[in-house]
């Protein structure tokens, strides 16, 4: 959607693109200034493949300091990306015909990376009615003797659910009963959260041993194009990555590594800046959604996404064209309305669209009046 986005674009037609999950902020300057210092220090040789000591240090510091979480050094590898983080660790545990257990709606790569490992996803959905969040009972109907990871992101991508202590502590007593199973936790939200603090699952002691935490700079500090993740997880699933990514890519890049470093330990306040803006965002989009008849939307707690249940729509027609699911009616939105969504279909959910606020008021103001227009002129 991006690319056709894009295409319209340079046709000199007005897109307001919304398919992006990616802040529309440029990192704090002083982040920035870090990363030219370090060109100035001359960090510019190949790096640690784990990643430099001091960032791995800062990065156990602060799980200590922001989710009372205990990782020494060794446990904690730095990749080009949370997304390398996340495929290291499908690639390091699961072996062909593993299944890894997927909640509904998803992160588009998580399956396909599944893919990559040969195992087989099998999906729990979750519905809006539910806040996208499942329940204890559906993952204990999902589980198999062949059942090797569990693998979430709360807050998530595509629907902003958050999980509370109080809901993850119901999933942890399922786990219990399978020590086998591992849990990978994506958190790259974290610091996008509109309510309660932050609860990770690996702050339940009786999993933690087989908890993966993901996490990275991209969505927190603005720092997307800085291609930096990170995990922290038990040693020996720690010391497989770092061996893995050896092989593949080595130590991420030094200058990226120092503008984290001074990212984790410096002025936060950009960072808590951004949150409240996404949160006041999120309000104006809501009220919005809230007057377009046919769209069901729920308020997300975190994440700068909304997800809504579009089905209503399904069977109406444009100038002759049916909206035959999700997939036709984020196309005419882009072409009819010139607003770029994405298909829920890609995150597994065929009734809903997802769309990004990551972008200013007057936009989405603007996003939001033409997607309403459009969508009365459906019949």
């Amino acid at each position: 959607m991006s690319k056709k986005s894009r295409e319209l674009a340079s046709q000199g037609i007005d897109v307001i693109n919304l398919s992006l999950g990616e802040p529309d902020f440029t990192t704090p300057k002083h982040i920035c200034d870090a990363a030219k210092n370090a060109l100035d220090q001359g960090y510019t040789y190949y790096t640690p493949v784990a990643g430099y000591l001091d960032l791995r240090q800062a990065i156990s510091a602060k799980l200590k300091r922001e989710n009372d979480l205990d990782y020494s050094a060794d446990q904690i590898v730095v990749s080009t990306g949370a997304k390398q983080s996340l495929s290291n660790t499908i690639l390091a545990l699961i072996n062909p015909g593993d299944e890894v257990i997927i909640p509904t709606p998803y992160w588009v790569s998580y399956s396909e990376m599944v893919k990559m490992a040969e195992g087989k996803s099998v999906f729990i959905p979750a519905s809006i009615d539910c806040n996208f969040k499942i329940t204890p009972d559906q993952l204990e109907a999902a589980i198999t003797p062949k059942s090797k990871l569990f693998m979430f992101s709360s807050p998530s991508n595509p629907t902003g659910a958050v999980y509370s202590k109080e809901e993850l502590a119901a999933l942890v007593k399922v786990f219990e009963k399978h020590p086998q199973i591992y849990i990978l936790s994506d958190e790259i939200y974290e610091h996008i959260n509109f309510g309660s603090k932050h609860a990770s699952i690996a702050s339940f002691e009786s999993v933690k041993d087989r908890v993966i935490i993901i996490n990275g700079f991209s969505k927190g500090f603005a720092m997307t194009g800085w291609r930096l993740g990170y995990m922290a997880a038990p040693k020996a699933i720690a010391a497989a990555c770092d061996k893995l990514q050896g092989q593949v890519t080595s130590g991420t890049c030094s200058i990226a590594q120092r503008a984290a470093l001074t990212a984790l330990t410096t002025d936060m306040e950009p960072t808590y800046e951004m949150r409240e803006a996404f949160r006041k965002r999120r309000d104006i989009v809501y009220n919005l959604l809230k007057e377009m008849n046919g769209v069901k939307a729920n308020l997300p707690d975190g994440a700068f996404y909304f997800f809504p249940d579009v089905s209503s729509f399904f069977g109406k027609s444009y100038n002759g064209k049916v909206v035959k699911n999700a997939d036709d009616l984020s196309i005419m939105l882009l072409t009819e309305a010139h607003v770029s969504t994405v298909s829920g279909e890609s995150f597994g959910d065929p009734n809903s669209i997802r769309f990004s606020y990551a972008a200013s008021e007057t936009k989405l103001i603007e996003a939001m009046k033409r997607i309403a227009a459009f969508l009365n002129e459906l019949k």
